[in-house]
C-alpha cells in the first residue's frame, strides 16, 4: 500500500465515528422524507411512529459512539438498534432498512475489529433482518413464505454480505499496517538507541584505551627515558674529568634506552590487542587473580605451561571466564578448582565449583553453554557438563594440543 492510500485509510478510521454518524443522519432524513405521507394500520400516518423512533435512534447512536467506550457497555444500545429497526420496518415501505443495518454494523465492525466477533454479529444481523421482514409482513397482513421472503430481501442481503467483506477486509489491512508501522517504529527507535550506545561505547573505549596506554607509558617507558636523561646528563658533567665514568654512564644510558624502546613496543602490542609475550598460563592466572581480588572468591589451580593457537587460546580463556561468572551468578559458588593439563596429543581443562548445582536432566543450556558446544566442535574438541543438586557444577573441555585452527 502506497503512502497516500495508507494516509487516506488512516484518516477514515481516525474519524470513523463522525463518518458513521453523519451517514446515519443523512439516511434517516431521506428515510423520513420517503415515508412521511405513508399510512399503515387503518390510516395511521407513518411519521407518528417513525419520527420518535428515528429521534431515539439518533440520540442512542450518539451516546454509543462517544459516551460508551467498552464493547460490553454497548450491548444494550445494539438491542435498542434492533428494536428501532423492527418498528421502522413495520411502519415504512422497507426501503433503506438494510442501509440502516449496514450503518449500525459499520460501527460494530470498526469498534470491535475482531474477525470472529464481526462474523457472529454479521450473521446475527442477517437473521434478525429476515425475522424483522417476516414480522413486518405479518403485521401488515401480507401472505409470505420462506422462499418469497428470501427472494424479496435478496438484494438487501447481498448488500449486507458485500459490506461485511469489504469493511472487514479494510479493517484487517488497516490493523496489519498499524502493527507493521508500530513494529518498524520500535525497530527504528531500537536501532537509534543501539547506534547511540555503540557510538558512546566507542568513545568510552577509545578514551579508556588512551588513558590506559598513557599510564602504561608514563609508568614504564617514561621512567626509563627519565633514567636515560639522568645518565647522559651525569656523563656530560664528568666527561672531561673522568672519561671512563662518562663512558660507563653512556653505556648504561644506551642499555636503558633499549629497555625503553622494548617497553614502548609492548605498549603498542597492548594497544593493537596482540598477546605479545604473555603465556597461556600467565593469562589463566591473571583471570584467576582478577576473579579473586576483592571478591571473597577462592580459586585453587593446577595449570601447566601449554602452547595453543590463538583461536583455541581465546576459547579456553573465554570458557574459564564464563564458567566462573556463571558459577557465581547462577550457582552462588564461593570456591573453584581450575585444572589445565596436557594429555598426549590433547589438552584437558576442568573447572568445578562448590555451587548449588542442579539436576542434569533438567539442565537447559542457554546461549553460553550451547555456544561452548558449537565452538569446541569447530576446533576439533568436545565439552560436557556434570552437575547434581548440592554438588556444584563442572565444565570439562578437551581440545587438540597441535594444529593451527585460527
Amino acid at each position: 500500500m502506497n503512502t497516500q492510500n495508507k494516509f487516506s485509510m488512516e484518516l477514515v478510521f481516525r474519524y470513523s465515528k463522525f463518518i458513521v454518524f453523519g451517514i446515519l443522519v443523512v439516511v434517516e432524513v431521506v428515510f423520513l422524507a420517503s415515508n412521511w405521507n405513508a399510512r399503515y394500520f387503518d390510516g395511521i400516518p407513518s411519521w407518528y411512529a417513525v419520527l420518535p423512533v428515528v429521534a431515539v435512534l439518533t440520540v442512542e447512536n450518539a451516546v454509543k459512539l462517544w459516551a460508551l467506550k467498552r464493547p460490553a457497555q454497548k450491548i444494550a444500545c445494539y438491542v435498542i438498534d434492533i428494536a428501532a429497526l423492527l418498528v421502522l420496518t413495520v411502519f415504512s415501505d422497507g426501503n433503506l432498512i438494510s442501509t440502516l443495518y449496514i450503518i449500525i454494523l459499520s460501527d460494530f465492525y470498526i469498534s470491535q475489529r475482531s474477525l470472529n466477533a464481526n462474523i457472529a454479529m454479521g450473521a446475527s444481523c442477517i437473521g434478525v433482518f429476515l425475522i424483522t421482514f417476516a414480522l413486518s409482513n405479518a403485521f401488515k397482513g401480507i401472505d409470505f413464505n420462506i422462499a418469497s421472503l428470501v427472494s424479496s430481501a435478496l438484494n438487501d442481503l447481498l448488500l449486507i454480505v458485500l459490506h461485511f467483506f469489504i469493511l472487514n477486509f479494510a479493517i484487517q489491512i488497516y490493523s496489519k499496517n498499524r502493527e507493521i508501522t508500530k513494529a518498524l517504529e520500535e525497530l527504528n527507535e531500537s536501532n537509534a538507541k543501539l547506534q547511540a550506545a555503540y557510538s558512546e561505547l566507542q568513545e568510552i573505549t577509545v578514551l579508556e584505551e588512551r588513558q590506559r596506554i598513557a599510564k602504561d607509558i608514563h609508568d614504564t617507558a617514561g621512567h626509563s627515558i627519565t633514567t636515560v636523561i639522568m645518565q647522559t646528563e651525569a656523563a656530560r658533567l664528568v666527561i672531561d674529568s673522568d672519561p671512563q665514568e662518562a663512558k660507563r654512564r653512556l653505556a648504561a644510558a644506551n642499555l636503558q634506552a633499549k629497555h625503553a624502546l622494548e617497553e614502548l613496543r609492548e605498549s603498542v602490542h597492548l594497544l593493537s590487542g596482540t598477546l605479545g609475550s604473555v603465556t597461556l598460563r600467565d593469562s589463566v592466572l591473571e583471570i584467576i587473580h582478577d576473579s579473586t581480588d576483592g571478591t571473597g572468591i577462592s580459586i585453587r589451580y593446577d595449570v601447566d605451561e601449554l602452547t595453543l593457537c590463538d583461536a583455541k587460546r581465546r576459547f579456553l580463556l573465554n570458557t574459564l571466564k564464563e564458567g566462573i561468572s556463571n558459577g557465581i551468578r547462577h550457582g552462588n559458588a564461593t570456591a573453584f578448582w581450575v585444572e589445565l593439563k596436557a594429555d598426549g596429543d590433547k589438552i584437558r581443562f576442568v573447572l568445578s565449583d562448590n555451587g548449588e548445582g542442579r539436576d542434569i536432566t533438567a539442565l537447559k543450556e542457554g546461549f553460553g553453554l550451547s555456544g561452548m558446544h558449537a565452538r569446541a566442535e569447530s576446533l576439533g574438541g568436545e565439552v560436557w557438563f556434570e552437575t547434581e543438586p548440592g554438588e556444584g557444577f563442572e565444565i570439562h573441555l578437551i581440545l587438540p594440543s597441535d594444529g593451527d585452527m585460527r
